[in-house]
């Protein structure tokens, strides 16, 4: 299947988590490309929605292969990443300029995580790192659970999520994944403008989750 846009791809993905309408759960959308696609899931669940800020940290010989990752106020690495602190330590500062920088832009706003379900969702997934990364990051606000949700993810990150996740859910699972863009028609970068407009659509405050720290 190929999307048409964020916004198709976000109302399949809803029909999945019908379930959670009423519940006591948060949509936490990544921003950019996550944001369009949580939009249409708070929409159809009547959930609030939150923009949950967390960043790759990318291996310094492959930037898109994940090591670990960086939220607003936390960090976490992968077990045996194998990489100098001081690499870690610029990149973790970097990453969280341009993070906070985001925020800036869209206000805050603190939102009580704790015993909560969140529904973590992105436009896509190629090989989960960052996701696992974030959830392990987001286990130490104790929530009630963690669902990870998004309209296409390869079959390698399904797996590794769903070891790491209490739920995943998925429009479609890719055993041969082409990378994320492949599977939608318009798959452009969102701008602020186009990120403020999509929350306002469903009522929600531009203003992002922040996961205080607990300790890097």
């Amino acid at each position: 299947m190929i999307f048409r846009d964020r916004t198709q791809a976000g109302m399949e993905l809803a029909q999945k988590l019908k379930r959670y309408s009423g519940a006591p759960a948060v949509v936490l959308a990544i921003p950019r490309g996550g944001v369009p696609v949580a939009c249409e899931i708070a929409r159809e669940t009547q959930l609030p929605l939150q923009l949950l800020y967390v960043k790759k940290i990318g291996h310094p010989r492959d930037r898109e292969y994940a090591i670990g990752a960086v939220s607003l106020d936390d960090r976490y690495l992968l077990p045996n990443a194998g990489i100098g602190e001081r690499y870690v330590t610029l990149e973790t500062a970097q990453i969280r300029k341009r993070l906070e920088s985001m925020e800036s832009r869209f206000g805050m706003h603190d939102i009580t995580l704790k015993d909560k379900t969140l529904i973590v969702v992105d436009d896509g997934i190629a090989t989960g790192a960052t996701l696992v990364c974030a959830i392990r990051i987001l286990r130490k606000q104790e929530p009630a659970a963690i669902i990870v949700a998004t309209p296409v993810a390869s079959r390698s990150a399904a797996v590794s999520i769903s070891q790491n996740a209490d739920g995943f859910v998925s429009v479609q699972t890719i055993d041969e994944f082409r990378g994320v863009g492949k599977y939608y028609h318009d798959f452009h970068q969102l701008d602020d403008q186009e990120m403020a407009d999509y929350l306002q659509r469903v009522g929600a405050r531009p203003r992002p989750v922040t996961i205080r720290d607990s300790g890097i």
